[in-house]
């Protein structure tokens, strides 16, 4: 699979939560950028579903709220499915908070 990716990623491997025996139970995130997160489900999620997602980039601050669409998923071989989203809009917080998270760090 060609890398069509647009901005650097950092390794996020963390846990999301969502409802018990939803869709989004036992998934965990694998990756993060300014334009998209990467993650490992147990289920297939539709192309293009659009997603709810709360990022926490500080401790003491104030979340920011986005809402993302999937643009690919594929089989892992050892079970689960990688999904790659992308950030269409951002309901709370600033894409200037996003900006400054990967400044500090990349």
């Amino acid at each position: 699979m060609k890398n069509q990716r647009k901005c650097p990623r950092l390794v996020c491997a963390v846990p999301v939560e969502g409802q018990a025996a939803g869709v989004f139970d036992q998934t965990q995130t694998v990756d993060f950028s300014r334009g998209g997160l990467g993650f490992v489900s147990q289920q297939p999620i539709p192309l293009n579903h659009k997603i709810a997602v709360e990022l926490d980039l500080e401790e003491q601050g104030n979340p920011v709220f986005v809402i993302g669409r999937v643009k690919w998923v594929r089989p892992e071989p050892v079970g689960g499915y990688r999904v790659g989203m992308e950030f269409e809009s951002i309901l709370r917080g600033s894409k200037s908070r996003i900006d400054q998270y990967f400044r500090d760090r990349v």
